[in-house]
């Protein structure tokens, strides 16, 4: 009896692996990815522009309305999402390529 209780949780394990391997997570493509193609953090929005072009859509700042809460822009790009605190760069987000990719969801416009 004690065999066929660990075999069951043994079982599922393995069968949940399988299908967790089958999707493409944004994460591992995001790695794959050359990490030099995207903004440093600390970069100003001058040099953002300067060295990506104009984006595809400055999204409205939100924020600003306590000194504690700073002004929070976002920049989109077609392949990344660039968020600015003040005119700094302070992450970038890395676009879906696909419905079935897992990861973030585009910004709401």
């Amino acid at each position: 009896m004690k065999h066929r209780i660990a075999a069951v949780p043994l079982l599922a394990l393995l069968a949940f692996a399988g299908v967790a391997s089958a999707d493409t997570l944004l994460i591992e493509r995001v790695q794959e990815e050359n990490q030099a193609t995207l903004p440093d953090r600390g970069q100003t929005m001058a040099r953002v522009e300067a060295s990506y072009g104009a984006p595809a859509q400055k999204l409205e700042a939100q924020g600003g309305q306590k000194r504690q809460w700073p002004t929070i822009n976002r920049w989109v790009y077609p392949t990344f999402t660039v968020y600015f605190e003040k005119n700094k760069v302070i992450d970038v987000v890395a676009t879906k390529a696909n419905a079935e990719e897992i990861g973030p969801k585009p910004p709401i416009r």
